[in-house]
């Protein structure tokens, strides 16, 4: 069994989930999924893709692969403005663009190293800090040019924003303190097809083993419903590769079988 805490990285699949500290409830009322989902789209995704999620009363549940042609741009302009404002002092003559924070996003065209979901391992392309791709001539890490800056993202400092964010909205609206959730959160790398295709049934079947609903139909906290909806591109693409058609999908989430040795 791959390990609960696996180093994140561009490229690569994970299963990241997590439950109420003590096993609280996370979610209250229908608006709680809403500001959660909606603070999942600032954070989240930006640096990945979402290939199925669930949202349960006191746990949640995401597949997604982090994406690698992603980059914090911070144009000159920003970083003059930036060092303008700054309190004049020592500290302030030594501000550098790496540490001035603006949400600015940039994509930059990267060699097509994932083309499909099913190429889940060999991925080559360079990506810690200062790595380089010589094939395509692009600096992937601490790039300076005349027209800005740009840096790789930390997938994990995403998760944990979004992770803080909203325990800051859970304790307002319910007069609460402290954590919300358990620490640290659980991640687990996706390295064979096979873990692949049962996790997705796995997610969307979690209402139904905890005994919410009959079937995966039936609960509206997931990406089921998208799926057979062919919400988007990822998701088609998905059912084709794994499942050959959506009535071999429906079939697989119908059964609800997995293998228990991937899921604790």
């Amino acid at each position: 069994m791959a390990n609960s805490f696996d180093k994140i990285e561009v490229g690569n699949y994970y299963h990241i989930y997590n439950r109420g500290i003590n096993n609280c409830s996370l979610f209250e009322r229908e608006e709680d999924y809403q500001r959660f989902l909606l603070l999942y789209e600032k954070y989240i995704t930006p640096i990945a893709d979402t290939i199925a999620w669930v949202l349960m009363p006191n746990h949640f549940h995401f597949l997604i692969r982090i994406k690698e042609n992603v980059r914090y741009k911070y144009s000159m302009e920003e970083i003059a403005n930036a060092k303008i404002n700054a309190v004049r002092s020592e500290d302030a003559d030594r501000l550098s663009a790496d540490n001035i924070q603006i949400n600015k996003w940039a994509t930059v065209t990267l060699p097509d190293v994932i083309k499909d979901p099913s190429a889940l391992r060999g991925n080559d392309v360079t990506a810690e800090v200062g790595g380089n791709d010589a094939s395509s001539g692009i600096t992937l890490s601490g790039t300076s040019t005349q027209t800005g800056h740009s840096r790789l993202p930390q997938p994990a400092k995403h998760l944990s924003h979004l992770f803080n964010a909203y325990a800051r909205y859970y304790n307002t609206r319910y007069n609460r303190h402290g954590a919300l959730f358990e620490r640290p959160y659980r991640r687990k790398q996706v390295d064979s097809d096979n873990y692949f295709r049962q996790l997705i049934i796995y997610i969307h079947n979690n209402p139904r083993h905890h005994g919410f609903v009959h079937s995966a139909l039936e609960y509206g906290w997931s990406s089921y419903l998208d799926y057979l909806n062919a919400g988007n591109e990822i998701y088609s693409s998905c059912v084709d590769e794994y499942f050959g058609d959506i009535n071999n999908f429906k079939a697989c989430h119908q059964t609800g079988k997995v293998d228990d040795d991937f899921f604790e």
